[in-house]
């Protein structure tokens, strides 16, 4: 479609051209001269306003004295001498006259005679020509419907990306250089009988960097960089992925040394005999024209293949054997220093205030990979725009941290006293229950501003990153997520849907916490359920059962009293501290968000080691009745 209005927008500026140029040879009317009869002409000699006279053809051009020309036209084949003498013209007048004989050139000629018979001839042949060009077009496309699409990038000169370019990811960046020396100095290796490895997995969640670390080895090695998705090599039609595949291998070894980056190789990588349509699935076949061209009977030197995937779990075993995907390069979520060093690279071209400290920007982001940290630097950066300023201050990132977590605020959100009263107690009961419960993160900020989806909102925020959860943190945890159900059936004796995503995250920890790590004493140190994924959807869509339905039960039961506990122990602390939980509702109420510096004001620091002893005195207390009610059973 888009090169059928080009064709038509070509033919029409090349009939405005030739439109033109005949226009200007033929109907240029702005010095066209006035046509008169041969009685006017006849009067103007005798009156003597005539200065020369010009005889073309069947048409006589007459020059006035007074400036401005005429026309008069003749009957053809008359003689302009025969023509003054049957109308009887003075000769002595017609003597004073410059007259003179003009015959049409052959270029004239051309033009008024031919012209008019070649454009139509001349249009219609453009119009096939086009017609053709299209028709020739739709067949090589047709023709090269299997070929690959392959994105190739220029990584030298002094924009090419290099390791220094990736923040973090140490280790990641240590096993690549090893390829880059690989692409670089290949005989060194081949001399010592070292194979160079045929592919390079990188794994990772979403944002941690993959892509750039493909193309930092590629701007590190100074080689052609080939870049598809997984995505890109299935079709409708059986057979063009692995055409493809086979297409982007010839391109790669034509111009070997070079680097084949495929992302989201999950894609057409998944395990085999999954799928639909059985031994004819487009997918398996495109995996198994890669399986054949990474270690096949014909080596491929020099090319390496490097894949990223956040699903390494679904891929096919084949895939991953040493002589294909040799190696697999693990990307964490960046941890303190490599956020604050992600901070860093991404800062660059941004005018920060003075007060902007990124380490703090760091310490707030736990758990965020590196495209969630430049987005909130990109945040940071309209936020200050928006509100006319020349710099970024350090209330533009902290504001756009909640922004990206959490979503935007919704202060024209008009919600009646009542509301606004339990959201603030609601808020309120998870902040205290978090500063005063033992292994609960300490807290950031409390707001009853609607923001996302959520009517209020406390941030809290771990002290450092950690790698390993206790059963005490996820007690803690779901203490602190009751707290809220908890205060509002304390204080106005019913509760709302309020808390309804609080009770499901609740029941998901404490459901986790039995099935899938073990930390239940009375079901024992194992785990229960398989979860089963349909490969071809990519979605799990059961739990396959392996206990009976009595574990089932005990499973419920151990659920149900974990919740309880949660809520006692909540529910404890509520009562405990409710003068400062007052305190605190009154202040949401006046002011509608409190930071951290105001929460510890109001209620005090956060209890440090009396609050570790207390925890394993409540750990021990917990086995002790967990023990007594064994025995009675």
């Amino acid at each position: 479609m888009k090169n059928l209005f080009r064709n038509f927008l070509i033919l029409i500026v090349v009939f405005l051209l030739l439109t033109s140029v005949f226009t200007y040879f033929f109907e240029n009317k702005s010095e066209e001269p006035t046509e008169v009869g041969v009685n006017a002409l006849i009067s103007r000699i005798e009156n003597e306003k005539i200065s020369q006279i010009t005889v073309e053809e069947n048409e006589i051009l007459v020059d006035l004295k007074e400036g401005g020309q005429e026309i008069v036209k003749k009957e053809v084949g008359e003689s302009f001498s025969d023509l003054m003498s049957n109308f009887s013209v003075d000769q002595e007048k017609l003597r004073q006259v410059d007259i003179s004989i003009k015959e049409k050139s052959g270029w004239d000629l051309w033009l008024t005679t031919l012209l008019p018979f070649i454009i139509p001839f001349l249009l219609f042949g453009l119009i096939i020509f086009f017609m053709m060009r299209g028709v020739q077009g739709a067949n090589s496309k047709a023709m090269s419907f299997g070929q690959s699409s392959a994105k190739s990038f220029k990584v030298d000169g002094k924009e090419k990306p290099t390791f220094k370019d990736v923040a973090g990811a140490k280790e990641a960046k240590e096993e690549l250089k090893e390829v880059v020396d690989f692409l670089k100095y290949p005989k060194k290796f081949k001399d010592l009988g070292a194979k160079i490895p045929r592919g390079v997995l990188l794994l990772g969640s979403p944002g941690t960097g993959k892509t750039l670390l493909a193309r930092s080895v590629a701007g590190e090695a100074e080689v052609p960089f080939f870049h598809m998705s997984g995505s890109e090599f299935v079709e409708m039609f059986v057979g063009v992925g692995a055409s493809r595949v086979r297409s982007l291998f010839e391109k790669a070894k034509k111009t070997a040394p070079c680097i084949i980056f495929v992302d989201e190789i999950d894609a057409v990588g998944r395990k085999r005999g999954a799928g639909l349509g059985g031994s004819h699935d487009e997918r398996e076949q495109t995996l198994n024209q890669i399986l054949v061209e990474m270690d096949g009977f014909e080596p491929n030197q020099n090319v390496i293949v490097i894949a990223a995937t956040n699903r390494p779990d679904v891929l096919d075993p084949a895939l991953l054997r040493p002589g294909r995907f040799d190696r697999r390069v693990v990307i964490e979520m960046p941890d303190l220093k490599d956020r604050e060093s992600i901070l860093k690279v991404h800062s660059n071209m941004k005018p920060f205030d003075e007060n902007v400290s990124l380490k703090t920007i760091a310490e707030r982001t736990p758990g965020l990979a590196g495209a969630d940290l430049a987005n909130i630097l990109n945040e940071g950066a309209i936020l200050a725009a928006r509100n006319g300023r020349k710099k970024i201050k350090n209330e533009d990132l902290l504001e756009a941290i909640e922004k990206v977590m959490m979503g935007p605020e919704r202060r024209s959100r008009v919600i009646n006293d009542k509301e606004k009263k339990i959201t603030a107690y609601h808020e309120a009961a998870h902040a205290i229950v978090s500063h005063f419960i033992p292994g609960a993160d300490p807290v950031h900020k409390v707001s009853i501003i609607a923001r996302g989806s959520a009517g209020g909102y406390t941030l809290k925020v771990p002290s450092e990153d950690r790698h390993m959860h206790s059963r005490s943190e996820f007690t803690s945890e779901i203490a602190v997520l009751l707290a809220g159900h908890t205060v509002e059936r304390e204080i106005f004796g019913e509760v709302t849907t309020g808390a309804t995503s609080d009770l499901r995250r609740a029941t998901a920890i404490a459901r986790h916490l039995i099935t899938d790590y073990g930390m239940s004493k009375n079901l024992g140190p194992r785990t229960y359920g398989a979860k089963d994924e349909m490969i071809f959807l990519g979605k799990e869509i059961h739990e396959q059962r392996d206990y009976s339905e009595k574990v089932a039960e005990k499973i419920d039961e151990e659920i149900s009293s974990l919740i309880e506990k949660g809520q006692e122990k909540a529910l404890d602390i509520i009562r405990s501290e409710k003068e400062s939980l007052e305190k605190i509702v009154k202040e949401l109420l006046d002011k509608e968000t409190i930071e951290k510096e105001v929460f510890e004001k109001i209620i005090g620091p956060k209890p440090g080691n009396e609050n570790e002893k207390a925890e394993d005195n409540s750990e021990k207390e917990e086995s002790e009745s967990e023990e007594k009610e064994e025995n009675k059973e």
